[in-house]
Order: C-alpha cells, then structure tokens, then sequence
C-alpha cells in the first residue's frame, strides 16, 4: 500500500456542538494531532458570528459549520432545542460526508452524550464511533443545578449518558477519576480511555517560559485568571480578596481573561467595591498560541472555583497551563487535582473562603522564596503529563480503532 493509500484509509470525523477553531481547544488539538499522524479530519461544528465561511480548511482540517448559534441565555428548554437542532443538521450532514468518504472512525464531543447518535449511518456502515467526554453531564446538572445524583432529572441525565457509551464503540474522557466513575456506572474498563487536556508543549513551550523565567521582578504583584468567567468558577472570590489586601499590597493587579455569563455581574462587583484600579478586564479572543504571552508575567495565577458534584471531578485546564509556564498557581483542594498536584506544587486554600484566599496572596507576595519553590516544583507535572506524548497515545488509539487499517 503507498502512503496516499495509506492515508486515504486514514479518515476520520468530529463533530461537535461548539465552535471550531474557536470554541474547543481539545478538539483542535485532537484534530491536529491526527493530521500529524496522516489523516484527513473533517469537523462538523456550529457556525460563529465571525466564521466567513461556511465551509473552509483551517491548518488542514476541513470544516463544515452548521447554521446554529450558541445562546446559553435561552435556557433549560431553549438549551435542549439547541442540541435537538444541531443533533440533525449533524445527522444528515455526517451521513452524507459518510457516502462519500467512508470514515473509518468518527468522534462525537459532549456536550451533549446523545450528540454519539448522530453517528448511527456511518456505525451500520463500516465506521467505528468514538464517545469523547470532555464533562460528564450527570455531574454537571446536579452541579448547576444544586441536586444530587438521585435527583429524578439527573437520573434521566445518567440513563441518556449510559446509553450513549453503550452504543459508542469506545469512550474518551480526560480524568482517571472520571473514568472510574464511569466503570462505577457501568460501562465497561476496557471501553474507556483517558485523554487529559495537558497544555500543548509546542505552544506553551520552552521558548516561552525562558522568556518568562528573563522577565525583571518590579514592585507590583501581578495575578492573573483566564478562562470561563462563571459563578462557579469563583471569579467574584478573586475579586473579593483582591479587595481585602489592595491595601497591603498597592500595586496588585487582578487579570481576569474571558468570558462568559458572569462576567457581567463580575463587572459590576469589580465597580461596586471600587476596584477598577486594581482589577482588569481581558475581553478581546486570543487565539490559543498567543495565550502563553497574555498570561507568562503574572506572578501567581489564580483558580478560586466553588467546590460542588462537578468541580469535584475537574483538573482545570488552566491549572497546566500555568503548570506548563512554570507559574505558580493558587488553587482549591479537590479529589482530582490533589491526584496530580500536591502542597510543594500549588498553594491550596480552602474553597469559598475569601479570608483565607486573601490571606494567602498576601503570604505569596510577602514570601518570593515560596514562590520560586513553586514555580520550579510545578514542573513535576509538565514531566509526567506532554500533551506531545499524550497525542501520539490518542493517534495510536484512534488506529486501533479505525476498522479501515485492519
């Protein structure tokens, strides 16, 4: 077989209820990383505002944006018919790219689970379809919503997530404890694989954080949030204790990068409390590869989230990205991120505790040794978990699966 046979073989579908490239990183990176290794990747996506096209080829993946914008606004119900709309556009649109190209693996991403359904022509005719579970949705509802798991709504979320990985050929999900939980469910060990979503060492790379580790120390105290600005994700906690030791700490400067339903009242807090001067507002979309020179000055990067069902089973992105730079992080104790970080590592300090958050910002500033004790124990991580090594898994898992190389 030649390489261009070879690679026609190599054919494989996401679909997925975000933008692309804007929207998911990990489904831009997963597409990437397959590219690397020899394939041709389409992703059917919702069409953004910005998009100038409908269809085109973005770093080598072809993308087909389906006319459906997200609107978090319109809630529950408004929220289904959304999926239900994208749902079958996807459907007709997989089945017919299918007829064509004869994909040996497709991809679907949750949010939603039922989202792997729209596979159904391509699974009775050959394909292998993969169920990528960025966030289990049963954790997610009774996290929103403060109920528990046996609340009968999110029993109805944990049977439309069991039967979405019952009809997937094999199932993704990015932490061990959520993959446990899934086994604890149900579904099969050997259906279940772990992609975590490490920072991308070619972005986040070396280059980078020799030039963070050459920048001069001045007099202020720079801290830094980026990512979605939500309730709970505590930004208003950030801002809260920023309140407390402006004081102590004159120069301080909370960034706060994103966006996101909260943001509004974030903005209001931030004016009612009268620190405009000492908290910023970052609105502007930075691409993914411009992000390490947005977030590579701040001292200490910050992830204050409420602790919840959810939060519980998250390893924040944000978390290795500020690993992966090499900044030192403050952050919450939860099971999963006490799985990968310990105290030499990160600063923890107790959820929705604003006293004790501003206290230990405080100490940070006061204690630079403690500080580079930090930013050279967070490394550990960036050494056991590349995304480089972590994507040729993912291709070679992706192989295994494609019926086409068999």
């Amino acid at each position: 077989m030649t390489p261009q046979d070879s690679r026609k073989n190599k054919r494989h579908c996401m679909i997925v209820h975000a933008y692309y490239p804007l929207g998911e990183t990990r489904v831009e990176r997963e597409a990437q990383a397959l590219v690397s290794n020899g394939y041709e990747v389409d992703v059917i996506c919702l069409l953004h505002i910005t998009d100038k096209a409908r269809e085109e080829v973005v770093d080598g993946v072809q993308v087909y944006r389906q006319p459906i914008r997200r609107n978090k606004k319109r809630g529950m119900v408004g929220q289904f018919l959304e999926y239900i709309g994208f749902f079958l556009l996807a459907f007709f649109k997989v089945s017919r790219l299918h007829q064509k190209k004869k994909y040996g693996t497709v991809q679907a991403h949750n949010l939603p689970d039922f989202l792997i359904f729209a596979t159904l022509w391509p699974k009775l005719t050959g394909a292998r379809v993969i169920l990528d579970l960025h966030d289990l949705m049963p954790e997610f509802y009774a996290g929103s919503f403060n109920r528990d798991l046996s609340y009968w709504a999110v029993r109805l979320v944990i049977w439309q997530e069991r039967i979405s990985c019952w009809f997937a050929d094999h199932v993704i999900t990015v932490t061990e404890l959520w993959r446990q939980t899934l086994i604890g469910r149900g579904v099969p060990q050997d259906k279940i694989s772990v992609v975590m979503n490490a920072a991308d060492d070619n972005i986040f790379s070396a280059e980078v954080k020799t030039l963070r580790n050459g920048k001069v120390a001045g007099n202020g105290f720079d801290l830094i949030y980026h990512g979605t600005i939500t309730y709970r994700y505590g930004i208003d906690l950030a801002i809260r204790a920023v309140g407390m030791v402006k004081d102590q700490i004159p120069n301080i400067c909370l960034t706060i990068h994103g966006g996101g339903e909260f943001l509004a009242k974030a903005r209001e807090l931030v004016k009612e409390l009268n620190l405009e001067e000492w908290v910023k507002f970052s609105t502007v979309f930075v691409p993914t590869n411009e992000l390490p020179k947005l977030i590579m000055n701040a001292d200490v990067g910050i992830v204050p989230y409420r602790r919840n069902i959810f939060t519980d089973g998250i390893l924040p992105t944000k978390l290795m990205e500020y690993a992966a730079l090499g900044i030192p992080a403050l952050t919450i104790r939860t099971p999963v991120i006490e799985a990968y970080f310990n105290d030499e590592m990160v600063q923890f300090f107790e959820p929705e505790n604003v006293e004790d958050l501003a206290q230990n910002i405080l100490a940070l500033h006061k204690d630079r040794k403690r500080l580079a004790v930090l930013a050279s124990k967070i490394e550990e991580f960036n050494k056991r978990y590349r995304w480089s090594e972590i994507a040729k898994g993912y291709a070679r898992l992706i192989d295994s699966l494609n019926k086409n190389l068999k």
